[in-house]
């Protein structure tokens, strides 16, 4: 604080630059505000989930899989994004009405089977049906598939694949 004397008492005044930090706060502020956006309540009664995947299958060459996704909907429809670490999409999957669609890099792919552009992505094949059960917390049977629901309480799942081979473990850790 700068003072200026006047005779035998001393009045405080603001530093000079006190009015531009002030703007530049409310500025920031402002923005920070434009920035927020309402949550939509459709998106709020959708299912959706959000975290880390992991997917690793055994054999002779093997392989393993992990991104970050965000997904959306139920079996019959919806959307799935997986991103790199550094948040770089590697793959967005559409389903819906019985098509699916994948779009990796510049290319767009279509089928009538989600788990087939799944199995394009992964390496291996998941079972759509019952992977959207377990996120739910339920128990759902998948052949040759065992899912371990007990972490689910704390965002935790994992699944093993024991046959047909080659085994596989998935992975995943919800992030609130």
């Amino acid at each position: 604080m700068h003072t200026r004397s006047r005779g035998h008492h001393q009045e405080l005044s603001a530093p000079p630059h006190h009015g531009w930090v002030v703007s530049w706060i409310i500025c920031c502020a402002l923005w920070l505000a434009g920035c927020a956006q309402p949550v939509s309540r459709a998106s709020q009664e959708e299912d959706s989930w959000r975290g880390r995947i992991a997917l690793q299958v055994d054999g002779q060459a093997a392989q393993s899989f992990s991104a970050t996704f965000e997904l959306q909907g139920n079996p019959e429809s919806g959307g799935l994004v997986l991103l790199s670490p550094f948040g770089n999409r590697i793959a967005q999957l559409e389903w819906k009405d019985g098509q699916a669609s994948l779009q990796s890099g510049p290319e767009t792919r279509t089928s009538d089977s989600l788990e087939t552009l799944l199995l394009d992505v992964t390496g291996t094949r998941i079972p759509i049906a019952a992977l959207f059960s377990w996120l739910n917390g339920i128990q759902a049977t998948a052949p040759g598939w065992q899912a371990d629901l007990s972490g689910m309480p704390d965002g935790r799942l994992t699944a093993r694949r024991e046959h047909p081979t080659p085994q596989a473990i998935l992975r995943i850790v919800l992030t609130r």
